[in-house]
């Protein structure tokens, strides 16, 4: 009798590793593409989300974006002035730590600063956010947004999500239909979900959403550029050296 699927045992975490030739295709397209633009940015990210990595990618259609391990990509730049892909392009190989990328581009220095600058989407915190500022449940019947707008703007909370918030440690109960934390009247202090500065747990991030809190901003740093032209290497911001490392995939 054949054995039963359902008792396979499948892990949903397994990712597959980049291939020796993956890796260095990745090598030489970072050498290819140099001689083909004017310019190389290295870029760093803050609350990184792929959704927003795509409008990057929309709007800066005519350039190339790379993300892979920083050591990949140094050596693809270049460590010396003997093994540089171009000249002085290896005086960006030290501000590859932490969770960056190359952006290959002929664009004008000031119009890639102009727009990164002003790319700031907003979206869900997720845990190990550190909160900009507080929010506060206000007590009395509950609305969507939980108090950040006025009552007559704002619509109740459902009462499905009622069972969920007692679980995620708020203090509600079924009123009348509504939902109801403390006096159904209002009043009193409200229930703290986080305050300015706090690193957020995931019951903590978990709430935020239910009450439609977006916490968090999508940013692009500058760290520095390359210009083509001159050689020279142009440091904008520090590099975080303790941020996670780049994450491993290329623009192909």
């Amino acid at each position: 009798m054949p054995k039963s699927k359902r008792t396979k045992v499948y892990h949903l975490t397994q990712v597959n590793k980049k291939t020796r030739e993956q890796k260095e295709k990745l090598f030489q397209d970072i050498r290819d593409t140099v001689p083909k633009y004017e310019r190389c940015f290295v870029l760093g990210f803050d609350n990184m989300r792929n959704n927003h990595l795509k409008d990057v990618r929309h709007e800066l259609s005519d350039s190339r974006l790379f993300f892979g391990k920083t050591k990949l990509m140094s050596r693809a730049l270049g460590q010396s002035p003997e093994d540089a892909a171009a000249d002085g392009i290896h005086k960006l190989t030290p501000h590859l730590t932490g969770n960056v990328a190359l952006l290959f581009t002929s664009r004008p220095q000031a119009e890639v600063t102009s727009y990164f600058g002003s790319f700031a989407p907003v979206d869900f915190a997720r845990a190990g956010a550190v909160a900009p500022r507080d929010f506060v449940i206000p007590s009395g019947v509950l609305y969507a947004t939980g108090g950040a707008v006025p009552a007559e703007h704002d619509v109740p909370l459902g009462h499905t999500i009622e069972p969920e918030l007692r679980r995620l440690g708020v203090p509600t109960r079924m009123v009348r239909g509504k939902v109801v934390l403390g006096e159904e009247g209002g009043g009193g202090e409200g229930y703290t979900v986080c305050k300015e500065g706090q690193v957020l747990d995931s019951r903590q991030t978990r709430l935020l959403k239910l009450f439609d809190q977006c916490l968090s901003e999508f940013r692009v740093k500058i760290l520095a550029y390359w210009e083509a032209e001159s050689g020279i290497v142009t440091e904008v911001e520090e590099a975080d050296e303790n941020a996670m490392d780049g994450v491993d995939e290329d623009d192909e």
